[in-house]
């Protein structure tokens, strides 16, 4: 009886190691699930990805306090500007006329629309819905690009971005 036993219970895990593909019941219920759009844990294809909205007429982005050429002391206060945008988290949820701010330091210029915009040391990201923030660099020029950006950090392209130059003393 024992030996019967034994055997069944070698059966049994070699069956469960040779799984044909089938999908098992939790499988199935995940699959499910994932049908009714419940995709938390699991990246987005292109399909499920909304377009970045339209930029409403007369919507723009600037830097409130600073002005193309001026001399700051770091680090210095930056004050950043939505007009006909509302200022929204980088919650993942993608609203019309909606978005952050960006402030890229020293890169070539604003972001294509629709380049979702990589978190590092030259590109700071508020997606706390910031419009203020005070930021440390070196002395030297430095050229700071505002950039709006859709809820999933996906840029609105030049048409929602401002440029300036800045010459910090420490």
């Amino acid at each position: 009886m024992r030996t019967s036993h034994l055997l069944f219970c070698v059966a049994v895990l070699f069956a469960a190691s040779c799984n044909n593909g089938t999908e098992t019941k939790d499988e199935a219920a995940k699959t499910d699930t994932m049908a009714g759009h419940d995709t938390s844990h699991q990246a987005p294809t292109t399909a499920e990805i909304a377009p970045v909205p339209d930029i409403p007429a007369g919507a723009n982005v600037h830097f409130k306090n600073l002005k193309d050429g001026q001399n700051v002391k770091s680090p210095f206060k930056v004050e950043m500007v939505a007009e006909g945008l509302t200022v929204d988290t980088a919650n993942g949820i993608i609203k019309s006329a909606s978005g952050h701010h960006h402030i890229l330091v020293d890169a070539t210029g604003p972001m294509a629309s629709g380049t979702v915009i990589p978190k590092d040391s030259v590109h700071l990201h508020f997606g706390n819905a910031q419009t203020s923030a005070e930021i440390k660099l070196p002395a030297g020029k430095h050229t700071l690009t505002l950039q709006f950006a859709d809820g999933l950090h996906r840029s609105y392209g030049e048409k929602l971005s401002s440029t300036v130059t800045v010459n910090v003393k420490n």
